[in-house]
């Protein structure tokens, strides 16, 4: 094949692939995913703390503390990383790390009563904030855009 035919098959290929419809889904989910973080992260430093510490707050919130794992996948924040975050979450005293009787390799990270105080005031404000962009979507359209993606997402998965 000359250097032209192939060219021209190449560019022909790169047109049938620009063509496909998932493409079009694929990029709006990221662009609504990267317009959420945004819009929820501006939110979240006027409360004082980075996303990552809002979501391990958040998520540790009204509960007895959890193993850095189960953090680790309710939170999507890989183990090294919530290491450096529960660190720095111990150094501010709203996170302390309870080492479990029986298992000395391992700790629960539990918030302390000023870590519970935080979670009161700020999550119900940002839950307050994301609730304003909702205001005008309807039950079932909510519903409909839930279980699309859950079924986008079980396509990925194993």
């Amino acid at each position: 094949m000359t250097e032209e035919a192939t060219a021209l098959s190449y560019a022909a290929m790169q047109g049938a692939v620009a063509k496909e419809p998932f493409l079009a889904v694929l990029r709006e989910l990221a662009q609504a995913y990267h317009a959420f973080s945004a819009y929820s992260a501006a939110h979240v430093r006027q409360l004082g703390l980075t996303p990552a510490q809002f979501d391990v707050i958040a998520t540790l919130g009204n509960t007895q503390g959890m193993p850095l794992s189960q953090l680790a996948q309710k939170t999507l924040i890989t183990k090294g990383t919530l290491t450096g975050i529960i660190d720095r979450l111990e150094e501010k005293g709203l996170v302390r790390r309870e080492v479990p009787a029986g298992d000395r390799r391992s700790f629960r990270a539990v918030l302390t009563p000023e870590g519970e105080l935080l979670f009161s005031r700020v999550f119900p404000a940002h839950i307050a904030y994301l609730r304003q962009v909702f205001a005008d979507v309807d039950e079932g359209e909510l519903e409909q855009v839930r279980r699309a993606l859950r079924g986008l997402r079980g396509r990925f998965q194993d």
